[in-house]
């Protein structure tokens, strides 16, 4: 269907601004931390709110105080979650997970690699994007806990800089 009426229309243009007007200003008093890309919890806070903005804008099932207050719930939620893990390490161990090192001093960690389900094909990636030319060239490549792949070249660990300390292995 192409055209539906044009109450309808008028519905997503005015119900469309107003959720949005109050997404932003929701994200805005929640601070930066709500969009932050740092776990699975950020991310599916992100997607949470993006799917309940296209809801309050599709459905005309779902009223606009109901949809702006789903989206409040979920900051809320978020902002607890993060609460709780700045200030319960057993609480942040069971909803963060740590840096894992895929790569130590040009050698690839196998097991580890193999348990976060990352090939050799895309560390090497990373280090190619980073301007390595060969992993012996890298003191260590990281799996964050984002998902992402930070390489720290042999010449910026520096002396007496230990992946070891700083990271589990895994």
């Amino acid at each position: 269907m192409f055209f539906d009426s044009w109450s309808g229309l008028g519905r997503v243009l005015v119900v469309g601004t107003l959720a949005y007007v109050a997404l932003v200003a929701i994200l805005r008093i929640s601070g930066k931390r709500s969009l932050a890309k740092l776990n699975a919890f950020d991310l599916v806070v992100t997607v949470a709110l993006g799917s309940t903005l296209a809801t309050i804008l599709l459905s005309d099932r779902v009223a606009l105080a109901e949809g702006v207050l789903a989206m409040v719930l979920l900051i809320v939620l978020q902002f607890g979650i993060t609460w709780l893990s700045v200030r319960s390490p057993g609480f942040r161990t069971m909803v963060k997970n740590e840096p894992t090192l895929l790569l130590r001093e040009g050698r690839f960690l196998e097991g580890a690699m193999r348990t976060q389900r990352i090939t050799r094909d895309e560390v090497t990636a990373a280090l190619r994007a980073s301007g390595v030319a060969d992993a012996a060239q890298a003191a260590a490549v990281i799996l964050e806990t984002d998902g992402s792949l930070s390489v720290i070249r042999r010449d910026q660990a520096g002396p007496g800089k230990d992946m070891r300390e700083s990271l589990p292995d895994s």
